[in-house]
């Protein structure tokens, strides 16, 4: 198996395409809030703030159907949090794409680190334990 990973994907290989992923990924989510601000303030840039009283976030950007529904209606303020989700996932495919990268070395007790590390992210975004 090794073999026939190692002539397509050197070390060296895979090194550079986790690092192309991380610059794709906080280029492509910068562009991303940039638009989405460019939208939010020609909609929105008018507007008064009122600091007399606090709304929290609004309906639909707490979860990621919330988010795309929004960007499908052209919502600045759901493009941005797409922009914002984007950014945060970046870093943990980064570590998917290394567990695959010590599988192919056959460094086993690194994939289990890594997949222990990739565990407890996803435990703890699902809600951990408050829920």
């Amino acid at each position: 198996m090794k073999k026939l990973f190692s002539t397509y994907f050197r070390d060296k290989d895979i090194q550079q395409l986790i690092g192309k992923q991380l610059r794709l990924g906080v280029i492509l989510s910068s562009a991303i809030v940039l638009v989405g601000g460019i939208i939010y303030l020609v909609r929105h840039g008018h507007e008064q703030p009122s600091y007399g009283s606090f709304t929290g976030v609004r309906e639909g950007l707490d979860n990621l159907p919330g988010i795309w529904q929004g960007v499908l209606e052209n919502k600045g303020m759901n493009i941005i949090q797409l922009g914002v989700v984007l950014l945060i996932a970046t870093p943990i495919i980064r570590i998917a794409f290394s567990v695959i990268a010590f599988l192919l070395e056959r460094d086993y007790l690194y994939v289990v680190l890594t997949l222990v590390v990739l565990g407890v992210i996803m435990f703890s975004m699902s809600g951990g334990l408050a829920g």
